[in-house]
C-alpha cells in the first residue's frame, strides 16, 4: 500500500484528507514530526487561517527544514501551497522558499474572503487533473493567491473579480488554492490522482 503523510503543524483539515486519500488506496500516516516522514511515498501538505500561523506551527513542529529537503512528491493546499513560496504579503511571513514568488490579496473582488465553487481554467496538462472535465469545479475559502515568479509553473487558474492563480507544479512540488477535500467526487479524484503519482515513483525506484 502506498504510504502518503499529512503534515500537521497544527491548522489543517487533517480528518477529511485523511479520509480522501485512504478512498484512494494509500495508507495514510499524520506526521506530526518530520520522522513521520520516513518511508513516506509522498507528502500532503495542508493549511487553513493565515500563512504566518501555517508557518508559526511549521517551524515549531521542525518541519520548515524537512520540507525544503523533501525530494518526493509534494501537494500543498489552500494555506499550503501560499507557504510553498518565499514571501506572503498577508501578515508580511516569511515562507518556505520551495517556488519563487509571492502571495498576494485577490484583486478587484467583490467579497474577501473568496468563499464557494468555482471552475478552473486549466493552463497546462498535469496528472493531477487526469480524468476530470475539462473544466472542472472546486471549492475554495481565501482571500489570498500565490504569484510564481514564473508564470510558466502555472497548471490552473479560476476567476474571481480577476484571474488568479489556482494550481501550480515545480517538478514533484505541486499545490491546489482550493480545498479538494471539501470539494466532492472532482476532489477525490485530484486526491486518487495525487495517491497514483506516488505509486508509480515508487514502482519507478
Amino acid at each position: 500500500m502506498t504510504r502518503v503523510a499529512v503534515v500537521d503543524h497544527g491548522a489543517g483539515n487533517l480528518v477529511s484528507i485523511a479520509r480522501g486519500l485512504s478512498a484512494a488506496g494509500a495508507e495514510v500516516v499524520i506526521a506530526a514530526q518530520p520522522q513521520d516522514l520516513t518511508g513516506a511515498a509522498g507528502v500532503v501538505l495542508p493549511g487553513v487561517g493565515s500563512s504566518g500561523g501555517v508557518m508559526a506551527g511549521i517551524r515549531r513542529a521542525g518541519f520548515d527544514r524537512a520540507l525544503p529537503e523533501w525530494r518526493g512528491q509534494l501537494l500543498g493546499i489552500c494555506v499550503g501551497l501560499q507557504v510553498m513560496f518565499d514571501v506572503s504579503a498577508e501578515d508580511g511571513a516569511a515562507c518556505l522558499g520551495l517556488i519563487p514568488g509571492s502571495v498576494e490579496p485577490l484583486r478587484s473582488a467583490p467579497r474577501l474572503p473568496h468563499t464557494g465553487w468555482n471552475d478552473l481554467h486549466i493552463r497546462r496538462p498535469d496528472s493531477l487533473f487526469a480524468g476530470l472535465p475539462d473544466r472542472p469545479t472546486f471549492y475554495f475559502v481565501h482571500g489570498f493567491a500565490p504569484v510564481p515568479a514564473d508564470p510558466e509553473v502555472i497548471t490552473a487558474a479560476a476567476d474571481y473579480g480577476s484571474t488568479f492563480c489556482a494550481a501550480v507544479r515545480v517538478g514533484l512540488r505541486a499545490g491546489v488554492q482550493f480545498h479538494p477535500e471539501r470539494s466532492g467526487l472532482n476532489g477525490l479524484k485530484l486526491l486518487a490522482n495525487f495517491v497514483a503519482q506516488c505509486r508509480e515513483a515508487v514502482d519507478a525506484a
